[in-house]
């Protein structure tokens, strides 16, 4: 099916495994036990890497006040559909460039400042 490897759910990871610090591509979810949310935020951010991060929650102030806490490029809530007019790309060793939105767009401008003093 064109997969190299089949989806799968590491359990009971902790924060300092190489799967928990790593970029990984591919259908592959570890879970990480946490006690509070503001733990499970302190566990989202403690990577070098932050291109996407997924938030579930029923309260969905809750859910922003924590999606705006991570440092993600992308942050999903309650897992929507893609959508090609939001920005994509990474925080930290993930990237900075973006792609798609008006801000993809951007990255092909040039941006010119003219400065002076005229009479």
């Amino acid at each position: 099916m064109g997969l190299y490897a089949r989806p799968t759910i590491f359990s009971n990871v902790r924060r300092g495994m190489r799967i928990a610090q790593e970029e990984i591509f591919g259908p592959v979810l570890s879970i990480i036990p946490y006690d509070t949310v503001e733990e499970a935020i302190e566990i989202a951010n403690d990577t070098v890497y932050g291109l996407g991060a997924h938030v579930q929650g029923t309260d969905m102030e809750t859910v922003r006040v924590v999606a705006r806490q991570i440092q993600s490029g992308q942050v999903h809530l309650n897992y929507p559909d893609w959508d090609a007019n939001a920005p994509f790309g990474g925080y930290k060793r993930s990237g900075n460039g973006r792609e798609y939105g008006i801000e993809g767009m951007e990255e092909y401008l040039e941006t010119k400042a003219v400065l002076g003093f005229y009479r």
